[in-house]
């Protein structure tokens, strides 16, 4: 076994402690604020940590009373849910066939280079014929309309991500399969799918995570409960002239929650899909 130098490991130590702190020490604060009570977020100098724990905001917040501060959250939350679900199922659904096509026939892939620079143009560029098109639809302030927006963003990512996790998958593998008799669609199942777990799992999470975080179209195409989602219910917690931070505070640790959990979930996908795609010998 390798025997480090004590100096380089006490290095390595104290990097990732430093990392854990730069990572973990905004998301703790974000709890204390939303613990503490309002005369201790206003004291000055300020208390880094409240004399009394005060978890009324979390109540508050799921309150299911018509027209309150909670039941606007809550809506929004189960909005958010539903649009990033549906915009990465669709997403995935997409980048797959896409993804293989283009990785299977390097002639077609000035097409993927193509959707990737609408990927790099700014989300102001694309606003109007994105609304113009969401109206004449009749989808704007729509769930299912949003979830169309997100496609528009998660698909060429999606897409770039896929084609990169097929290269890495030999093509005389599914060759072998073809000549044994496997029909294209199972060898896509059976041989290509499994091994490509990992990939389809990164890229699901990714474009998650990018829905689920989008503002700008989210407060462009949505006006009211319907279809507003979580990033521009908390943009509202903040507009009022005199804006409870507390309030804010709790609002980011319980939109912090579901992406974390889908972390949590993808993380096992990846694990499965290592473990489970290998090629037997």
């Amino acid at each position: 076994m390798e025997r480090r130098n004590p100096i380089f490991t006490i290095f390595i130590y104290v990097a990732a402690v430093l990392l854990a702190a730069v990572i973990l020490a905004p998301i703790l604060w974000l709890f204390v604020m939303s613990i503490s009570p309002a005369a201790d977020l206003a004291a000055k100098p300020l208390r880094w940590w409240p004399q009394t724990a005060d978890f009324s905001r979390y109540r508050l917040l799921f309150s299911t009373i018509e027209n309150s501060t909670g039941a606007a959250f809550t809506s929004s939350l189960r909005n958010s849910i539903e649009i990033a679900g549906m915009a990465t199922i669709a997403a995935i659904a997409l980048a797959i066939p896409a993804g293989w096509a283009v990785s299977r026939t390097p002639s077609v892939g000035w097409s993927l280079s193509l959707v990737i620079a609408t990927y790099m143009l700014p989300p102001v560029a694309l606003a109007v014929p994105l609304y113009m098109g969401l109206a004449y639809l009749g989808m704007l302030n729509n769930v299912f309309g949003l979830a169309l927006v997100y496609l528009t963003i998660l698909a060429p990512f999606t897409t770039w991500l896929m084609k990169s996790g097929f290269d890495s998958i030999p093509k005389e593998i599914e060759s072998a399969a073809m000549i044994d008799g496997a029909g294209l669609f199972q060898t896509l199942k059976i041989i290509t799918l499994p091994l490509a777990m990992p990939v389809i799992a990164t890229s699901a999470l990714f474009a998650f995570l990018l829905a689920w975080d989008e503002f700008f179209y989210a407060l462009l195409f949505t006006s009211d409960q319907r279809a507003k989602t979580l990033t521009v219910a908390i943009a509202d917690l903040a507009g009022g002239r005199v804006s409870d931070y507390g309030l804010i505070a709790t609002a980011g640790v319980l939109a912090a929650l579901p992406p974390v959990l889908v972390g949590l979930v993808m993380q096992r996908a990846l694990i499965s899909g290592l473990t489970s795609g290998g090629v037997k010998g």
